[in-house]
């Protein structure tokens, strides 16, 4: 009769598990949940704060810069108008 052959088994070398550090939480304080906030004034209010002054610097800002554009198209176009081909 034939016999079957049988490969030999491979030897492996299990790895080194790595050792870990154990970590202790410290004890915490109780954690609220969160809670709404009073409201330090009602929700409309009419008051000048630091940003309104600095938002309307702004403003006056872009309207004077559109103002002068418009002034310099119209000089433009006037001096166009009076230059002939």
């Amino acid at each position: 009769m034939a016999t079957k052959k049988v490969a030999p088994k491979k030897k492996t070398t299990a790895k080194k598990a790595a050792p870990r550090k154990v970590t202790r939480k410290a004890a915490l304080a109780p954690q609220e949940s969160f809670k709404v906030a009073p409201e330090k004034y009602p929700f409309i209010t009419f008051k000048i704060t630091d940003q309104t002054v600095y938002w309307s610097i702004l403003l006056i800002l872009i309207l004077l810069l559109g103002v002068w554009v418009i002034n310099i198209q119209i000089s433009i176009s006037e001096i166009l108008s009076n230059f002939k081909f």
